[in-house]
């Protein structure tokens, strides 16, 4: 098997192309998920580390949108860092995320998704703001592509009744 005689070499040139390729990505979901440009870093570092060592699994599996796969990465890492219990006693305040916008309505809106439920802002975070299709978010997130059309859909409903001034419960 050719791929078994320079492993390190592919998997180490295969990794600095997803770097070049989407790290911005994978920064841009982490920040938003975790709301801390420092955890995010962390975090964009460990879902590289993460993607290098199972990098055999990726070739088994055969894996086509190299995005998508990275980003479920990420979005997983994010999860393990608000699990932890540093994190949970972190002083976490929602109006210091780094990237809301300054525009009134879009800061409620940015503020809205940061307090959905992790299913609705994972989809809208992926879908919205990565830009990914409902198939490459549901391959992200490794759930059936309708999953992601009815939890974007709930998500634009409580987030239209938040923004309609209705006590939304995310």
């Amino acid at each position: 098997m050719e791929r078994a005689a320079v492993p390190s070499m592919v998997r180490e040139e295969r990794l600095r192309e997803w770097i070049a390729q989407y790290s911005g990505a994978v920064m841009k979901t982490c920040r938003a998920y975790l709301g801390d440009p420092e955890e995010a870093e962390d975090a964009v570092q460990d879902t590289f580390f993460k993607a290098w060592k199972h990098m055999d699994a990726y070739e088994r599996k055969g894996i086509q949108n190299d995005k998508a796969w990275l980003l479920r990465i990420a979005v997983n890492t994010c999860r393990d860092y608000r699990r932890s219990a540093w994190f949970r006693h972190m002083d976490r305040r929602l109006d210091q995320l780094p990237d809301i916008p300054s525009r009134d309505q879009d800061r409620a809106l940015a503020l809205d998704i940061c307090r959905l439920k992790e299913r609705y802002k994972q989809v809208v975070l992926l879908y919205y703001y990565q830009g990914l299709t409902l198939k490459e978010t549901g391959q992200a997130l490794g759930i059936p592509q309708t999953t992601v059309f009815r939890r974007l859909e709930k998500a634009r409903e409580l987030l239209r009744e938040s923004l309609e001034g209705g006590d939304a419960d995310a």
